[in-house]
């Protein structure tokens, strides 16, 4: 069959088939692109909301840690602060009990009588450490006379406990601030002792230091070891 040319009519129904193709073709192109435009953005959206979650959850677990580190700190500092106010209380109160011991041994060196008995001790004690033939006996100026009298007496104390002759000489060499006693120098001078009140006080208040303070506020929670 011989095909003939299409006439203005049928070439302008193909023609509004074409157009009607390319348009449908088109809506379902752009139909595509929306909806594949739509999914991106909800996969974008949903990323970035996810990454300010994350800012957001790491902004307030650094805020929380600081917090923590700042409370930590300052309930830290207030701990230090009552625990040296209450060790600075311990040190005036310990202070006031071993003034109050100077004051009674200022009071031995007002009294005569106990206060030559006590160099009578403290003097035949150093005679034995010494173990020399001769002792210079340093005490205060106003003492003097007092530790004369109380030399003597040592020596022939001495004398009884060793069997040995002991000279000795008297200076009033110490401050006449001190709270009294003797010091005394071998007549080698290579051995002295120190048996001043002021000395005798220092050592017992290291030595009874650690029982004092177990007596008046308790043991140490803090220490592990001990003499």
């Amino acid at each position: 069959m011989t095909s003939r040319p299409l006439n203005d009519d049928e070439v302008l129904t193909e023609m509004n088939k074409m157009v009607a193709f390319i348009k449908q073709e088109a809506l379902e192109k752009a139909r595509e692109i929306r909806v594949k435009a739509d999914e991106e953005f909800s996969i974008e959206k949903a990323k970035l909301v996810k990454q300010e979650q994350q800012a957001i959850d790491a902004q307030y677990e650094k805020k929380r840690k600081g917090a923590e580190v700042a409370q930590k700190i300052a309930q830290s500092t207030l701990t230090n602060k009552s625990r040296l106010k209450l060790l600075h209380r311990r040190e005036e109160h310990l202070q006031d009990l071993f003034a109050t011991s100077r004051s009674s041994i200022l009071t031995l060196a007002q009294d005569d009588g106990q206060y030559v008995q006590f160099l009578e001790g403290v003097i035949v004690q150093g005679f034995l450490q010494i173990l020399e033939p001769s002792v210079t006996v340093h005490s205060r100026k106003r003492d003097v006379e007092a530790v004369q009298q109380a030399s003597a007496h040592a020596a022939e104390i001495f004398k009884e406990i060793s069997g040995r002759e002991i000279e000795f000489e008297v200076e009033g060499t110490l401050s006449d601030e001190g709270a009294g006693g003797v010091k005394l120098m071998s007549g080698s001078r290579r051995i002295t002792l120190d048996n001043t009140l002021d000395e005798r006080l220092r050592l017992l208040e290291d030595r009874m230091l650690p029982e004092i303070r177990n007596d008046l506020f308790g043991a140490n929670e803090n220490r592990k070891f001990y003499n």
